[in-house]
């Protein structure tokens, strides 16, 4: 069943890697494999956001598919559960997330809400990211 869900993932995350690729031209990147999930970033990005030669992303993190992209290693690091979770997200829903997401982005701020925050795959991650905490 993990190889057809890998395979459900796999256009998006062919897209997450021709992004890293791009990215890695930009900036010396890190690749490693962390429980089957490609994960990027600069080698030597300082652990605050914003600074480094991937100053401009506009996120700490992002999940395409197989592949997490993050502003440093310690993004990564502090993330990962909450970025393993939107993995398994596209595992479920395929290239379909790509929509998804951000029509339940949409939905949620015609409701007055926050989009980002009470988005609910959003709302997942968070939780996942909660449950790895120690205790």
């Amino acid at each position: 069943m993990k190889h057809l869900s890998r395979a459900w993932a796999a256009p998006v995350t062919l897209l997450g890697l021709m992004l890293a690729l791009v990215l890695s031209v930009v900036a010396r990147t890190r690749w490693q494999v962390v429980a089957g999930v490609i994960e990027v970033s600069p080698r030597h990005a300082p652990a605050a956001r914003g600074v480094g030669r991937l100053r401009k992303l506009p996120f700490d993190a992002i999940t395409l598919g197989h592949v997490v992209i993050g502003a440093s290693p310690a993004c990564l690091h502090a993330l990962r559960a909450h970025e393993h979770a939107h993995v398994r997200q596209y595992e479920r829903w395929g290239v379909f997330l790509l929509l998804a997401y951000p029509l339940a982005s949409a939905c949620i701020l015609a409701l007055g809400r926050r989009p980002y925050l009470d988005n609910p795959f959003e709302v997942q991650a968070r939780e996942a990211e909660r449950r790895s905490l120690p205790r």
